[in-house]
């Protein structure tokens, strides 16, 4: 657990990063919205929820390839973006990454990622216009996330023995039949089958909510502007609905005991560049 000195640090680390790419996508006409527990943050604290350590944000598919494309070869000063596909086979994760070089973070996976701090950048894709549809198109594509997270995720002490059972058993079957690199490229031809801007049921098809990531698409709208601690931000048009689907009563505080970041860092560095 960080102490408030040192959440205080990630966070002006953090800020400085959201700045800068909220002014990137202005500059580049680049739709963008915060999502989760970052927008979250926005609504019932005015800036980040005091125990998170981590930027959440989300782009229109198109949009979000576009920033791909031109991020992908030398990034922006001390900014740098990983998505998949790129060449770097111990990027497992199935979005984007902005991540700070003046910084190092470690992040336990079954093959521990060395990076700095990050911003996650989500793709939003289109799933369907009706809702039996949308989230029947969802389970094909939730499957087989199911599947690769078995074979990327690392064992953890504090987890139940049989979702660690679960894993041995995923490493072992899974390789026989595909491989990761092309589950991943499974996973992201599922997500592209509709376009966003042309369904009436979107969402975040590879965020950590499962099924209430799948929403009318209303529900993001035109990037509204929000607070964000001393700057200026866009999230969904819609910022009760869009939360009341993630969260239910989301201003409500979690017990204390839950107030606690869910990441599980190995080593964070914030005076370290990893590239060194």
């Amino acid at each position: 657990m960080m102490s408030n000195t040192e959440t205080n640090q990630v966070h002006c680390v953090l800020l400085n990063m959201l700045q800068w790419f909220h002014q990137e996508c202005k500059n580049n006409n680049l739709r963008y919205y915060i999502i989760g527990g970052t927008m979250l943050g926005a609504v019932r604290h005015k800036g980040f929820i005091p125990w998170d350590d981590d930027i959440d944000v989300a782009m229109p598919r198109k949009d979000y390839d576009k920033l791909c494309s031109i991020m992908a070869d030398s990034g922006r000063g001390q900014y740098r973006l990983e998505f998949p596909g790129k060449e770097n086979k111990d990027y497992t994760y199935l979005f984007a990454k902005i991540y700070d070089t003046q910084t190092t973070l470690t992040e336990n996976k079954r093959q521990p990622i060395t990076r700095g701090l990050y911003i996650d950048v989500f793709p939003l894709d289109g799933i369907g216009n009706e809702y039996k549809q949308a989230h029947e198109n969802f389970r094909k594509i939730q499957r087989r996330m199911q599947i690769y997270d078995t074979a990327v995720c690392a064992f953890r002490k504090h987890r139940a023995w049989y979702k660690n059972m679960a894993l041995i058993f995923g490493r072992i079957i899974c390789p026989l039949f595909v491989s990761e690199r092309k589950l991943n490229d499974g996973i992201r031809r599922l997500c592209t089958q509709y376009d966003f801007d042309n369904s009436e049921y979107a969402g975040n098809l590879v965020g950590n909510w499962g099924s209430k990531e799948i929403m009318p698409r209303s529900y993001f709208g035109t990037p509204a502007e929000y607070d964000f601690e001393s700057i200026k931000v866009y999230g969904p048009e819609e910022p009760d609905k869009y939360l009341s689907a993630l969260y239910g009563d989301y201003m409500k505080l979690p017990p204390e005991e839950k107030r606690v970041s869910h990441h599980d860092y190995i080593e964070r560095d914030l005076n370290k560049s990893y590239l060194k």
